[in-house]
């Protein structure tokens, strides 16, 4: 991982406070968690191409820790030990997929990979603690590894679309920055 600089911990502080502002605006809260936002994941997908894939995973993890704590905490009926499991899946290891975006930066189609990719790894965490977890809370007669591919898939999906919208929009003025071809914003 490269060494955290001050610029680049003040841009990671700048833009986690971004997304956390993106994700207090929702539109759709699914009931157990998870929502469609007006775009949070970007601000750390955007840390995660310009630093690259270290330091995006470290950014994205924290910015899951970041909204456990500021935000309600779904856990009724659950167990100690799947509460614990839960805290690690859907906000540590899912949310810090999206470093995984941090690897894909030479070119709108690159960043569009990263951004699908992350965005997988996000849901592929969150799909596990969905039938791990979370499937004793399927319909009845619903399999649980249906009924997490469904709940999950119905709020990431368009999460994925309006990040790859914003992106769009972004990457001309932001080129040089993603790219590596101009050091500062």
């Amino acid at each position: 991982m490269k060494k955290m600089s001050t610029k680049m911990i003040t841009e990671a502080g700048v833009l986690l406070a971004l997304a956390l502002i993106l994700h207090a605006i929702k539109i759709y809260q699914a009931p157990y968690g998870g929502s469609i936002t007006a775009g949070s994941m970007v601000p750390i997908l955007l840390f995660a191409i310009r630093w690259g894939m270290g330091p995006g995973i470290l950014v994205g993890s924290i910015f899951g820790v970041l909204q456990l704590l500021l935000g309600p905490v779904p856990f009724g009926g659950l167990t100690f030990g799947s509460v614990i499991l839960s805290l690690f899946l859907d906000y540590v290891v899912a949310f810090g997929f999206l470093g995984v975006a941090g690897l894909f930066r030479k070119s709108m189609k690159a960043i569009f990979t990263g951004i699908f990719l992350g965005v997988l790894g996000r849901l592929a965490s969150h799909y596990v603690s969905g039938v791990v977890i979370w499937g004793s809370f399927a319909p009845e007669g619903m399999n649980a590894w249906l009924y997490s591919l469904l709940y999950n898939g119905a709020y990431l999906l368009p999460e994925l679309l309006i990040s790859l919208v914003l992106f769009s929009l972004l990457y001309w003025p932001l080129k040089k920055h993603l790219t590596g071809q101009q050091d500062s914003f």
